[in-house]
């Protein structure tokens, strides 16, 4: 390979870098990495030294990211390269058939199994498989996490285009064919404020477009408001964050002092990577105007001059959408120096990332940004409102949460917290996939729609011939919900007032205290519907696959319990459960949960304490094989498999048991 970096290469590594403060180069570590992937097609020893000598680094510092994130490869792929996402929902749509038949049609073998291949098994639950290559070269594919398009499922990527409903029988034809779109009409139960412009027929997403329906216009005002004014707006909204942790936004505004002395950082999380959530990605593909306008109202609410769009990876079209909208905008005087004449400037960069979930975590995410591993920073004393972004204040929103900031000053924040329920105010965008017959996405306000408004009647209702077994309510980490549970719910009234109901699952109200209170939460509005002909112990296991690849691997009960259940679960589905598997597998995640850096130990633990708790009988029947004798020599996950029946007689005691052998026998 000729390395030789091209000027044009050089001038694109050079705008990177001044993104960054001049004396925080190290942040460009990543996207001069993608430039040079996107360039050469891999990243070698030399991209490393060349890369960290352009920043002042040491390799190592370069070297730590190319093995960390995913999305980085240390060897060429196909000309065509396939990713094909393999998290529940497009599990459920048929994403392993996807993958054996794209196998076949582009002529590349199956890689030997990481999973126990040696017990004869078919392995269709395997962890990730290296980036498989065509003998010809031409064509390259592998497994991937969630894709963030859950209710189109199944979905793959060939090079940076996404192919949706892509039919298993028959894949292939994504490799000749463009992408379709999807549009999805509003249901007469949603109130879109956020999704106005989503799916519209008559839509364009250049700046014109936006400016006929108004667009700007609430960035003209709050300009004309004091910052304290636009912070107690969003107070008075009640706006809680959509990322997943429901804080309130106007509280986590008010962390800034108002005379800091500092930078301040306003930093837009849009890595959507939450299997099950979907709902980010049509904001920024469809209306990127919105988004910017709801980043430079709460810049100048913050009095943050910089903001960073940490986008994930795998939306490369919509990091160009991004690139061109603020192009736009700075051209319309929206963005960049002087905006508006206001005197008050705001620069907005985008900043990809590479494929890790993690960096979903606020301070996982402050550290990639840094260009180094997206390992999450310990609360106190890193929160970022304090101490995020270069040691600077900063504060880190959602993409629906800043949007939403746009219509509150719009109507005002009393008129916003109008609309929903008393502490669960405003709309949120919910996406429902797996067993309905319309998933999709679907703008409510907040516990004004029932869970079972939203799957039987917005969703279409299960599919012909079967009924709900379960329900995830807010992305793959929330815990599951029974169909048939029955719930003891504390609803607020507008007057102030408690009143105590007892509901179903159809009745629960889908808002954050709701559901909360039902044992789950609504986390970042992916629900994900199980109909009756699902094996629970398959389903966590494609949970525990996705958690297992995740984990930052920074915390040791995360790092090594992901792995543990998901091995697990694995050996259950194989054949190879023993007894003790279901008590083992609660005692694993109740000793993460609680134990670790950031929520990421819960969202491992919860999904495997929940199963395990709900649906006893099933994985007690994965698990009817004797426990092995406690001494070694172990059993391999291979002989528990193949072997009908465990010996159970204890091994001797007598010097020389380490002879003993499987058989027990001396």
């Amino acid at each position: 390979m000729d390395s030789r970096v091209p000027a044009e290469l050089e001038r694109k590594m050079d705008e990177a870098i001044g993104h960054y403060p001049p004396d925080q180069k190290r942040s460009a570590s990543l996207p001069l990495l993608h430039l040079w992937q996107e360039h050469f097609g891999f990243i070698n020893d030399e991209a490393v030294t060349s890369i960290a000598a352009k920043l002042g680094l040491e390799p190592i510092n370069i070297l730590e990211l190319v093995t960390f994130y995913p999305m980085l490869r240390e060897k060429r792929a196909g000309k065509t390269h396939i990713r094909v996402c393999r998290t529940l929902s497009c599990a459920m749509a048929g994403s392993y058939q996807v993958m054996d038949n794209l196998r076949v049609a582009t002529a590349i073998q199956r890689p030997p199994s990481p999973g126990y291949g040696a017990a004869g098994k078919a392995d269709h639950n395997g962890m990730h498989s290296p980036i498989s290559v065509s003998p010809d070269g031409n064509y390259s594919i592998e497994f991937v996490e969630c894709l963030a398009s859950c209710g189109t499922a199944p979905v793959c990527m060939v090079n940076d285009d996404l192919h949706e409903n892509v039919q298993p029988d028959e894949p292939a034809s994504i490799l000749s064919q463009q992408p379709m779109k999807y549009l999805h009409e509003p249901h007469p139960l949603e109130h879109r404020i956020i999704f106005q412009n989503i799916g519209r027929k008559d839509w364009k997403i250049d700046i014109d477009t936006y400016l006929k329906v108004g667009g700007y216009e609430d960035l003209k005002k709050a300009l004309k408001m004091s910052r304290t004014d636009i912070v107690n707006e969003v107070k008075t909204s009640g706006l809680r964050g959509r990322g997943g942790a429901g804080f309130p936004c106007g509280v986590k505004w008010s962390f800034i002092k108002p005379d800091e002395k500092k930078p301040v950082y306003l930093i837009c999380n849009a890595d959507e990577s939450e299997p099950g959530t979907f709902k980010d990605r049509y904001i920024i593909h469809e209306d990127p105007h919105q988004l910017l306008e709801g980043i430079a109202i709460s810049c100048f609410a913050l009095n943050a001059r910089t903001a960073y769009i940490y986008i994930r990876g795998e939306f490369p079209e919509g990091a160009k959408i991004l690139e061109r909208a603020i192009e736009e905008a700075c051209e319309h005087k929206f963005l960049g120096k002087n905006i508006l004449g206001s005197g008050f400037d705001i620069d907005v960069y985008i900043h990809r990332g590479a494929g890790a979930y993690i960096c979903g975590e606020e301070t996982g995410l402050i550290e990639s940004l840094e260009g180094k591993r997206a390992y999450p920073r310990i609360k106190p004393p890193y929160f970022p409102a304090v101490l995020g972004l270069y040691m600077c204040p900063t504060i880190v929103n959602n993409v629906e949460t800043l949007c939403a900031v746009k219509h509150i000053i719009a109507i005002g924040g009393a008129k916003y917290a109008q609309l929903g329920r008393p502490n669960n105010t405003g709309t949120r965008i919910v996406c429902v996939s797996g067993d309905v017959q319309r998933p999709g996405y679907f703008e409510i306000e907040v516990g004004k729609v029932t869970m079972g408004q939203l799957i039987h009647d917005m969703a279409g209702g299960m599919k012909w011939g079967r009924t709900l077994k379960a329900v995830i309510p807010g992305g793959s980490s929330a815990k599951v919900l029974r169909a048939d549970e029955r719930f003891k719910i504390k609803q607020k009234q507008p007057d102030g007032s408690t009143v105590e109901q007892e509901m179903s699952i159809n009745d629960l109200p889908m808002d954050f205290d709701a559901l909360a209170a039902a044992g789950s939460m609504a986390g970042s509005g992916g629900v994900i519907v199980l109909d009756d002909s699902r094996d629970m112990v398959w389903v966590l296991n494609n949970i525990n696959e996705f958690y297992a690849h995740e984990s930052c691997g920074q915390c040791t009960p995360c790092r090594e319990g992901s792995l543990w259940m998901q091995k697990i679960t694995e050996r259950m589905l194989q054949g190879g459960g023993v007894v003790e598997d279901p008590h083992t597998l609660k005692t694993i995640g109740d000793n993460i949960a609680g134990r670790t850096i950031c929520a990421f130990g819960e969202a491992c633990a919860w999904p495997t304490q929940s199963f395990v708790e709900k649906f006893p009988d099933e994985f007690a029947a994965h698990a009817r094989k004797s426990v092995p004798p406690p001494l070694p020599p172990e059993y391999t996950p291979e002989e528990l498999i193949e072997r009908d029946r465990i010996p159970t007689s204890p091994l001797a005691h007598d010097p020389g048991w380490e002879k003993a052998g499987a058989n027990s026998v001396i």
